[in-house]
């Protein structure tokens, strides 16, 4: 096939097929149609001049191509015979991209930031425990408080009786004959 008269668009569905190929289909695309029609003021001899010109950078595009391909090829199989697989590029990659991030200095200003907050938020719930207590300290030194704890002190000598603290609870069969329980339970 001549290179010079293949079809170039990457988009096109018609790629890879010469021009001679397109005339024969009857379709006209891009260079093919602009061939036949020279723009006002230019001569035949000019456009000539720009056909072979855009002719030999066409042919030079699609060298180019070939010779990328066959390094593309060639990596690969460099990169096979050195056991690296795309899993260990990735890896690669992303360890590379973090320690670039690592040093940008948005990064570095956002850390410093992050930190400067972060001291500021421990200095505030430190300060806001130690106002707590105080103020819990307070409450419990004042004259309410200390009546409600002489209600509820009271209140527990009534319902657990005047055994001290750390004294075991009896049970109902250790209780003295004279003051037997009664089992109302209705099971």
């Amino acid at each position: 096939m001549d290179t010079a008269n293949q079809d170039i668009n990457l988009n096109s569905p018609n790629k890879g097929l010469g021009t001679n190929d397109l005339a024969a289909d009857g379709v006209e695309e891009g260079a093919v149609a602009a061939a036949r029609v020279l723009p006002p003021g230019m001569t035949e001899e000019e456009a000539e001049e720009l056909r072979t010109e855009l002719t030999k950078v066409e042919e030079e595009i699609h060298t180019l191509r070939q010779v990328l391909a066959a390094k593309e090829k060639h990596a690969g199989e460099l990169k096979r015979k050195l056991g690296l697989s795309p899993l260990t590029e990735l890896k690669q990659n992303i360890t590379k991209g973090w320690q670039d991030v690592q040093t940008s200095n948005a990064y570095k200003k956002t850390q410093e930031t992050l930190s400067v907050a972060g001291q500021k938020t421990t200095a505030a719930f430190s300060t806001m425990g130690t106002a707590l207590s105080r103020k819990f300290g307070d409450m419990r030194n004042s004259t309410t408080f200390k009546s409600f704890e002489d209600k509820v002190g009271n209140l527990k000598t009534k319902v657990v009786g005047g055994r001290a603290n750390g004294e075991e609870v009896q049970s109902p069969e250790a209780q003295s004959p004279s003051n037997p329980v009664q089992d109302n339970a209705p099971f």
